[in-house]
This record gives C-alpha cells, structure tokens and sequence, in this order.
C-alpha cells in the first residue's frame, strides 16, 4: 500500500510535521530523504532494506559514493544530495568552534572533533588554533598518514601555529582501529609538540585521541 494511503499519523512527513523528528525511526526518517520508493516498495520499505544492507545509519552514510549509487533507489543524484546533508549537519556543528567563540572545557570540542574524524579511514592529525583567550582561530587537517599511523613533525606545528597568531593549541587525531586509547607513540609525539611550542611560549590545551564514536582526552587523563 502507497504511503499516501497509510492512517496519517503513520505518515513519515505528517508525523515529523506534528510530533517532530525526534518521534520518527531511522527507517522513517531515511524515507523521508528518499521521497519515493521503488516498483513494489514504499520509501519506508526501502529504507529499512537500506539500513539493513549497510548495518544502520552510520554504515550507510559513509559509504563511497560507488556502492552508495549501486544500491536499490539512489544512484548520483540521491548521492549528491546526502553528502549536501551531512555537509550542512557538520558546518552547523561546528558553529561552536565558529572563529571568537572562547572553549569553556574539553566538551566544547569533543562532538565536533569526533564527527570529524570517527570515521576516516586513514590517520588524520589536526590542530586547533586558539587565542590566549581561547577563542578559536581555525581548525586544520595537518597531516595524513596510514591505517598504521601519520608522520606528525613538529617543525611544521609549530610554523602554522605562529602563521595563525596562537597562544594556545589542541591536538587531536583518530584511530581507524576504532581504539581510542592513547597509544605510547601519542605521548610521546604529545610530549615533543609540547616542548616544541614552549620554546616559542605557545601552550597545549589536550591532545584527542578519536576512535569509534569516543574521543579520550589528554588533559582529562591527566597526560598533559
């Protein structure tokens, strides 16, 4: 049966219109970006297919664009529209890390940081630069490495640290292991980037360490 024949309140877009889209399941939710089915299967049943075919939300959003076109009712126009999405759910994110907007503690960063990086399937090391008010200057991709590991060097850190005008830095990497936990490799890259920076009197706030869906803090293990 059509959707457009379902009891309204069953409706994807009339239930989020008057229960909001916290009410609506992933499937529904899906259904709604998808706006139509396929011959014999309403957006609602294809989207619980999709779901089920990419293990879930997360499995089908970072999907490559090649699997992703392959798959039943999307193809490079659905393609490009959910990467328009994610795009705008990012940037809206990262508002709080907005250029003037002081960190009140390692949460303030955290969120972004995670949605950054969790799913990247190399290592990506990245800096975020901050006044002696710490308020953010920017935010950068600095290095890029393997599933084994990034070639972090300390010279360059230091070199766009001062380019930005910064007093103060938080570092943060992911772990496509999925493992957040602090490698001994980290502390001690942590520990030179900090020696390194204090030589031109600029401080380390946290180092993050992202792995599938949690970031560990430096500063709140005390690392620093």
């Amino acid at each position: 049966m059509a959707i457009k024949h379902w009891p309204m309140d069953e409706r994807p877009r009339e239930k989020l219109l008057a229960r909001g889209p916290q009410a609506l399941s992933d499937a529904e939710l899906l259904a709604i970006f998808l706006n139509s089915g396929v011959p014999g299967k309403t957006a609602v049943d294809l989207a619980r297919e999709l779901l089920t075919e990419f293990k879930g939300l997360r499995g089908l959003l970072g999907a490559g664009r090649e699997r992703l076109c392959a798959a039943a009712g999307l193809g490079p126009a659905k393609y490009a529209l959910l990467q328009a999405v994610l795009e705008l759910s990012l940037r809206h994110l990262g508002e709080s890390l907005q250029r003037g907007n002081p960190l009140q503690d390692p949460q303030s960063s955290r969120s972004y940081i995670i949605t950054r990086l969790r799913d990247r399937p190399r290592e990506v090391f990245c800096c975020l630069y901050l006044d002696n008010r710490h308020r953010v200057i920017a935010f950068e991709e600095l290095f890029y490495g393997t599933l084994d590991g990034a070639s972090v060097h300390p010279r360059e850190v230091v070199r766009q640290a001062i380019a930005h005008n910064a007093a103060a830095l938080i570092f943060a990497h992911n772990h496509p292991s999925g493992v957040a936990e602090p490698s001994d490799a980290d502390r001690r890259l942590t520990r030179r980037l900090k020696e390194a920076l204090a030589l031109v009197d600029i401080r380390v706030l946290d180092h993050f360490v992202v792995g599938d869906g949690e970031a560990v803090s430096f500063a709140e293990r005390g690392l620093l």
